[in-house]
């Protein structure tokens, strides 16, 4: 599986966005995905996952009332819906597809990164 994370930028804090991840493969379906960040000098952290059919999220308690996760398996793509945003949000947003969970562990393939950056 390949993944392609997109949709990042500058915006203004209190604005949205929306991340999308694609991938590759006929074997997407089979994977649950996750959205992890990286901020400047800090270590990668999870923001949320989705598991395999879209049924069931996992969130982190920093992005839980203003991210949304979601997978449209039809076009093989993950979003992550993010309103709210903060000048804390700001980071590199990697998606990821593996077993699922809020560990780096649990995935084994990863998109290339987005920035998105939060202007106060």
């Amino acid at each position: 599986v390949q993944l392609q994370a997109c949709g990042g930028g500058l915006v203004q804090a209190g604005g949205s966005l929306r991340l999308s991840c694609a991938a590759s493969g006929r074997t997407f379906k089979n994977y649950a995905v996750g959205w992890f960040r990286q901020a400047p000098g800090k270590e990668r952290e999870f923001v949320q996952a989705i598991n395999r059919s879209g049924g069931s999220t996992l969130y982190a308690d920093s992005a839980k009332d203003r991210f949304t996760i979601s997978r449209d398996n039809t076009k093989n793509t993950v979003y992550l819906q993010m309103n709210s945003l903060k000048p804390e949000d700001t980071a590199v947003y990697y998606c990821a597809a593996g077993v699922g969970g809020s560990q780096w562990s649990g995935y084994d393939y990863w998109g290339q990164g987005t920035l998105v950056t939060v202007s106060s």
